[in-house]
């Protein structure tokens, strides 16, 4: 009897890949291949997306893992991708204009005159999302300001989610996901706000249905199953925007938060409640809808890692190996002997290091750069717990900053709970996978889909001396 797997489609910024997931979560077989945008011919500084390129490397990762699919059989297939970013298309599903691309400047003076049209805060209070100059609602604006034309005549507006799945199956459909990424959504309500389209002056017609995380899009088509080397008739399954999967995927319980550090550090929670009205108080805030219906993903954001690097690279090299900063970090003590250090190095004026002496060690600046990180990571999470009327019991853990054990200690400490450790880094296309289970009836509920993968945790707990066993 052949193996049964979800195929999840991952487009990602950097890279785009396909993975087989079996009932229990575990990867059968995997293909990745590098992602880029591209320059637009308009301007030189501008970025798009080439969805035909995508869907051709979607296609090479297939083909390159064909031998392990030909003895699988394939329930059902979804995609995760990148939030914000779509394109308007025609009836037939072709792109009316290239995809504009979230790291594109375009945008960046729609946000700026949004104002004309609704307050910043208006605009969070409705929909959740913080001010980010890639939101999806600036692109559209964009549009319809300099090709008012296309707007008019565009049959659908969809997200890159529901761009990929219509080249899958030829239904236009909407994930709700996306859609709560874009700042044109009323995330109480579930649907687009008919006040920020009626501010901004576009059209309910151009958003097709909205479809739940865990229903069927629609079924393979033959030039599309053609293309992958896959079986047509498969059936599709709606899954969305990669952040919301990774938080399920990762083990993520209602009002549990989840810390994903990298270079920013993202920290959100699974909440049955928001109180939107706080959010544009909190630079960096945003909510999302949670893949689940009735919950919420508030949220905040602040640079970490790439603090760190900055350290490195101004006292060390680059080249240094993180384990030599941690050794020298570990000596010294807990309050780094009075050294301390404002970490946000991108918008206060009296960022830096303080209390430094003739006995300052390039150990004690590294210190105080992780100390004053879990500060800001300490006054976020009580941010968030306001915001989302919870009260944080332990905190999980996820990305490439969790394998540094000291600094996993020291939130510990200075948070006084259990840092949950997961170091499986495939949490979306864990996510995404379960979803897909689901959605073609082999569980009654994601989590039960969910329950049947084992997970492994590792846990630093409150203590007064750190007990490092590794780090990187």
């Amino acid at each position: 009897m052949k193996q049964e797997v979800i195929l999840v489609l991952d487009c990602g910024a950097t890279n785009v890949r396909a993975i087989a997931v079996d009932r229990q979560g575990k990867i059968v077989a995997r293909a990745s291949t590098p992602n880029a945008s591209d320059i637009a011919t308009e301007n030189s500084a501008w970025h798009q997306w080439s969805l035909e390129a995508i869907l051709q490397r979607f296609a090479d990762c297939c083909q390159r893992i064909s031998a392990e699919l030909s003895s699988c059989r394939i329930r059902g297939i979804t995609v995760t991708t990148f939030g914000v970013d779509g394109a308007l298309v025609d009836k037939h599903g072709a792109l009316l204009y290239p995809m504009i691309s979230w790291k594109c400047p375009r945008t960046a003076a729609v946000m700026e005159n949004i104002r004309h049209f609704m307050t910043q805060q208006q605009l969070q209070e409705i929909s959740g999302v913080g001010a980010f100059s890639f939101n999806s609602l600036y692109k559209l604006i964009w549009l319809k300001e300099h090709h008012p034309q296309l707007l008019a005549q565009a049959h659908a507006w969809l997200f890159i989610s529901s761009l990929i799945n219509q080249r899958l199956t030829g239904e236009f459909t909407t994930d709700i996901t996306m859609a709560g990424t874009s700042q044109m959504l009323d995330i109480h309500q579930r649907d687009f706000s008919p006040d920020i389209l009626h501010a901004t002056d576009l059209p309910r017609r151009v958003f097709p249905r909205l479809v739940e995380a865990g229903e069927i899009v629609g079924h393979l088509l033959p030039p599309a199953a053609s293309r992958l080397g896959l079986p047509e008739g498969i059936p599709v399954i709606s899954a969305g925007h990669d952040t919301q999967f990774a938080l399920f995927g990762a083990g993520a319980e209602q009002d549990e938060p989840v810390l994903s550090s990298g270079t920013w550090e993202i920290l959100m929670v699974r909440s049955a409640q928001v109180d939107t009205s706080l959010l544009s108080h909190y630079p960096g805030s945003t909510c999302e809808l949670d893949s689940q219906p009735n919950l919420f993903n508030p949220g905040m954001q602040w640079l970490s890692s790439g603090v760190l690097e900055w350290v490195r690279k101004l006292l060390w090299t680059p080249e240094t190996p993180w384990r030599t900063l941690i050794e020298e970090a570990r000596i010294v003590p807990a309050g780094a002997e009075g050294v301390t250090m404002q970490c946000d190095l991108l918008t206060c004026q009296n960022a830096g290091w303080q209390g430094v002496t003739l006995n300052t060690t390039r150990g004690h600046f590294y210190r105080a750069a992780l100390e004053g990180l879990t500060e800001q990571l300490q006054r976020n999470l009580q941010t968030l717990e306001q915001i989302g009327h919870f009260r944080a019991t332990e905190l999980l853990l996820v990305g490439g900053g969790s394998r540094n054990a000291l600094w996993n200690q020291i939130k510990a400490n200075m948070l006084d709970i259990p840092i949950k450790v997961l170091d499986d880094a495939e949490t979306t296309v864990a996510g995404a996978a379960m979803y897909g289970w689901y959605g073609v009836g082999e569980f009654s509920s994601p989590e039960q889909a969910r329950a049947q993968v084992c997970y492994q945790y590792r846990y630093f707990y409150p203590q007064t001396e750190p007990e490092l066993t590794e780090g990187v």
